[in-house]
């Protein structure tokens, strides 16, 4: 099972402003490739955090939301889930789940790559700087990355495609 990290960054590698800031920054062009990815992933994960910016389940796909706090999370559609990443995927792929997107945020991007878990990374460099905000990842933290692709997705929006050295072969 494909497990990979979907995101937008800024050109100076921030993910927002802070934790509550939605992606109303990336543009037409980085949505459409989200929903593309996800949907052939039918799968996404996501932090409560990210998934309050959003407040629904993704349609056409199995949108699963980490939280301590399962009854805050209302909408229709949406599952809850605490476990660790690893047991989490390996639930899933019992169920028959051929691929997964982690959708954010940085503590849920962390979390899969420190385990060792995520295969791909789906990273859109947005032409814009914040400065200041939220990273990627939330600590330091060493992959190495080879590049699969790079392509243009609008004026000056490009979406490149890695694969994780760190990746187990599931």
């Amino acid at each position: 099972m494909k497990t990979f990290i979907i995101a937008a960054v800024t050109a100076d590698g921030f993910i927002g402003r802070d934790s509550g800031h939605t992606a109303d920054w990336t543009g037409g062009a980085d949505k459409k490739e989200f929903v593309r990815l996800t949907k052939e992933a039918g799968v996404v994960v996501m932090g409560a955090r990210t998934f309050k910016t959003i407040g629904r389940a993704l349609p056409g796909r199995r949108t699963i939301v980490y939280t301590s706090r399962p009854d805050e999370i209302t909408a229709e559609g949406v599952e809850t889930t605490s476990e660790p990443a690893r047991e989490l995927l390996k639930h899933l792929k019992q169920e028959g789940a051929h691929a997964v997107a982690i959708c954010g945020g940085a503590t849920i991007y962390d979390l899969f790559m420190r385990e060792g878990l995520v295969d791909e990374l789906y990273l859109t460099i947005v032409p814009i700087v914040f400065g200041q905000g939220v990273q990627l990842f939330t600590g330091e933290l060493r992959a190495g990355l080879d590049l699969l692709e790079a392509k243009q997705l609008a004026d000056s929006t490009i979406l490149l495609h890695y694969k994780n050295h760190a990746a187990p072969n599931r």
